[in-house]
């Protein structure tokens, strides 16, 4: 575990479900009542709900929870099961004498890994609510990350294990910043400062190597066997922010993606990227973030979520056919 989390930021809140056998799972990150949510989605095939809403020229501003999860598609559902336990504890948009919990959620695919039969769905959602804290919580092979890989372009039988990262800076001025990304791509995980390889496709001799001088040089791909791939994340921030501002800084932290996972937003992948400002409870009269102080936000999510995306390899343990890094290193073989 990581003692940097984004349940350093005040009001967030975060819990997982995991099956082990199945290898998926789904993990919610809760906001509170007040927090104002934005979001960007790359890649070419995305797979989310209740994106539309969170647009800079939409009606609702407030979110009260994200759902990341495995299952494809069919992991969508988990986000109902959180819709259920945020109306039990009576949150969510008011409507009439009615409130409707906006929970906004990504998957990934993880369907080739594991019992693809077995997928979260609405009860999983809502024990994932049940679990969530503000402490440290697990890392790596974990809720959404249990059934994620990376470093697929020589083909899933030669990747190595992906997971669920998390990672956060404290600014100077009292704000915090954090982000919990799910890390399951087709590139390679890269150092983020010196652009040393992490975690790549395992080539013939078992040893690591960088995805996207394979894809440039063109060799030894097979398309039909890259599979599905997906990076989804969070970012949040208790400062103060507008729905525009959650919206710039969503998109301004695929650049930390882009950092660490080479290359990214491909035509297999569905990366998208939340961002929440709660203006959290240490900062009850906080303005809306100036130009400086957002800028300095943005700064730090670029930071925090190519950590995070670091640090969800290097917790993960490896699965059946899929070695973690660590097993990499020690054995140097393919483990097919």
């Amino acid at each position: 575990m990581c003692s940097e989390n984004i349940t350093d930021v005040p009001g967030i809140k975060v819990g997982h479900w995991t099956h082990e056998s199945a290898l998926t799972g789904c993990t919610v990150v809760l906001c509170g009542e007040k927090a104002v949510g934005g979001v960007d989605v790359r890649g070419s095939s995305p797979g989310t709900r209740e994106t539309d809403i969170l647009g800079s020229d939409k009606r609702v501003e407030i979110v009260n929870a994200f759902m990341l999860s495995g299952g494809s598609a069919y992991g969508l559902a988990a986000a109902d099961g959180a819709m259920k336990y945020l109306e039990e504890h009576g949150m969510g948009f008011k409507v009439g004498q009615n409130i409707v919990p906006i929970v906004p959620s990504a998957i990934i695919y993880d369907l080739a890994v594991g019992d693809p039969s077995i997928r979260p769905g609405s009860d999983s959602g809502y024990e994932a609510c049940k679990s969530a804290s503000t402490g440290i919580f697990a890392q790596g092979t974990v809720g959404a990350g249990t059934g994620a890989t990376v470093g697929k372009v020589l083909g899933s039988n030669r990747s190595v294990k992906g997971g669920l990262g998390s990672d956060s800076i404290r600014l100077s001025n009292g704000l915090t910043v954090g982000a919990l990304v799910v890390v399951n791509a087709i590139g390679s995980i890269h150092d983020p400062h010196t652009g040393d390889l992490i975690a790549g496709p395992r080539s013939s001799d078992g040893s690591m190597v960088s995805a996207s001088e394979i894809l440039i040089a063109g060799d030894d791909i097979d398309e039909q066997r890259l599979g599905a791939n997906t990076t989804i994340g969070v970012i949040a921030t208790d400062a103060r922010l507008t729905n525009s501002q959650a919206n710039r800084l969503a998109s301004s932290a695929h650049d930390g993606l882009a950092l660490s996972i080479r290359p990214s937003h491909l035509i297999g992948d569905g990366d998208t990227i939340f961002a929440v400002g709660t203006g959290g409870a240490s900062h009850p009269d906080q303005e809306i973030a100036d130009t400086h102080t957002f800028n300095r936000i943005i700064a730090a999510a670029v930071q925090c979520t190519s950590q995070a995306i670091v640090n969800a390899v290097r917790s993960a343990t490896g699965v059946s056919g899929v070695p973690s890094v660590d097993e990499v290193h020690t054995s140097g073989s393919l483990g097919n």
